[in-house]
């Protein structure tokens, strides 16, 4: 992971961090589109792009990587695979991430949901072989949509998707298997009138360079309807989970994602099917669980006959077109969702990540110090009304009395009879009256447990909302 930091230029920042402060700095490059010339150049214009809400900005590399000439054009496929000028835009999106603070993180993945890219969910650092849950940076993505189950045609559901209880479908690799599996989720998420990419696929600029640390990445994305019959691919919101990297290879995530999914489609290499892929329904029994395959041969149907309970859960692509096999799997999807209520939000995910070991960004010490004194002011907050009278009297009452003597200053609309000078004086007076009202009132006890966080908390602690 070192040698691709440096080839990033983001050494320093793996211990130091990254800031939103920095990242949002004006200067000449900022301003300016200037051709990437360096791999070190390549965070930086994926985090420009991406604050500027571009759908362009994963699709980054080295100008230096278009240049190269095609002589060996019997090599091309080898050379473009392992070229050196070039890194897979999971591997930029996981090195920035991992070299980032938690409040860089969570305004970069609110912007990725803007963009309607795949968030990360589980972030691996093979540097020290951790795994953390995105928990804290997801908490202010806010999403709107219009489930087909509502009774009113101008309602709308709008709430913060990390507290939403969906249904999750987790997607997962086993061994190498033919089928592109994000270029496949894409379509399968994406209506028929407008494709999106979503996940980073092979297809992609850069997509077909091979991943170096951001296997083990899982990355989440929601399909929310619209609430047009004829447009939406499912009627109700779902969660989708795509693990990245072979499951033998990563087995934390993937008991993970059995766990708290309602479905998992394993892709599966064809080689694999006798020995690995037999034993994992007996492994986790939670999920259904559905077997994708790129070819249906003599011996594949006679394994898959051994397996009479499971023989539906398989899918074959064969001859099938992508537009028919997409077809097939999200037949698949839907029945799954139906027959399994099972629905998890991000926040309850936290529970199951702890008790397999995997890190929760939250758990930071002064993420949490931050959150007990937010829950110490907010918790006697029953009623906003009484609130505001009993704990901010200096916004109640004498303010709203002092902004219309003010207003009355400027107007004199009640002086009658008396001089203006005179009136002046008696609106003076009774402005003065009010004030030494005003410092009379004490200090109250939610105010000065925020001044106290100002004053003697951390600069990052007093960050956090």
């Amino acid at each position: 992971m070192k040698e691709l930091l440096e080839n990033l230029g983001l050494v320093k920042y793996y211990d130091e961090k990254l800031t939103l402060h920095t990242v949002l700095q004006i200067n000449k490059t900022s301003i300016t589109d200037v051709p990437v010339q360096s791999l070190s150049d390549l965070p930086w214009l994926f985090l420009k792009r991406l604050m500027m809400l571009q759908r362009t900005a994963r699709s980054v590399k080295s100008s230096s990587s278009d240049g190269t000439e095609d002589s060996e054009w019997d090599d091309d496929q080898e050379a473009e695979s392992d070229c050196p000028q070039s890194v897979n835009p999971l591997d930029i999106l996981t090195a920035v991430f991992l070299c980032s603070d938690s409040f860089l993180q969570q305004e970069m993945i609110i912007k990725m949901s803007m963009c309607q890219f795949a968030v990360p969910l589980l972030l691996p650092n093979t540097e020290n072989s951790q795994i953390t849950l995105m928990l804290w940076a997801m908490r202010d993505i806010v999403k709107k949509y219009i489930p087909h189950t509502l009774s009113d045609p101008s309602a709308f559901v709008e709430k913060r998707i990390a507290f939403s209880e969906l249904p999750l479908v987790s997607f997962v690799r086993l061994g190498r298997c033919n089928i592109s599996k994000s270029d496949i989720l894409n379509k399968l998420l994406s209506n028929p009138q407008q494709y999106i990419d979503i996940f980073v696929h092979f297809n992609m600029d850069c997509g077909n360079i091979s991943k170096k640390i951001s296997n083990g990445l899982v990355e989440m994305a929601w399909y929310l309807p619209c609430g047009n019959k004829n447009i939406d691919v499912f009627p109700e919101p779902v969660a989708i989970a795509n693990l990245r990297g072979d499951i033998q290879n990563f087995e934390t995530q993937y008991d993970f994602l059995c766990e708290a999914s309602t479905a998992v489609f394993v892709f599966f290499e064809s080689q694999l099917l006798d020995s690995q892929l037999i034993s994992v329904p007996s492994q986790k029994s939670t999920p259904q669980l559905f077997f994708v395959g790129d070819s249906n041969n003599e011996n594949i149907k006679a394994t898959v006959n051994k397996l009479n309970r499971m023989k539906n859960n398989f899918i074959f692509k064969a001859k099938q077109n992508d537009a028919d096999f997409v077809d097939k799997i999200q037949s698949k999807f839907q029945d799954a969702i139906k027959i399994n209520n099972h629905k998890m939000s991000v926040v309850c995910l936290a529970e199951i990540a702890q008790k397999l070991g995997i890190l929760v960004d939250e758990d930071a010490e002064e993420c949490q110090c931050a959150k007990a004194s937010a829950d110490e002011i907010t918790s006697k907050i029953n009623y906003i009304v009484q609130f505001k009278e009993e704990e901010l009297p200096l916004q109640g009452e004498i303010l709203m009395e002092l902004a219309k003597l003010e207003k009355e200053e400027c107007r004199l609309k009640k002086a009658g009879e008396r001089s203006i000078e005179d009136y002046k004086n008696e609106l003076l007076m009774e402005k003065k009256k009010l004030r030494e009202n005003k410092h009379q009132l004490t200090s109250v006890c939610l105010a000065s447990v925020q001044i106290s966080l100002v004053h003697k908390g951390k600069r990052t602690l007093k960050r956090y909302p």
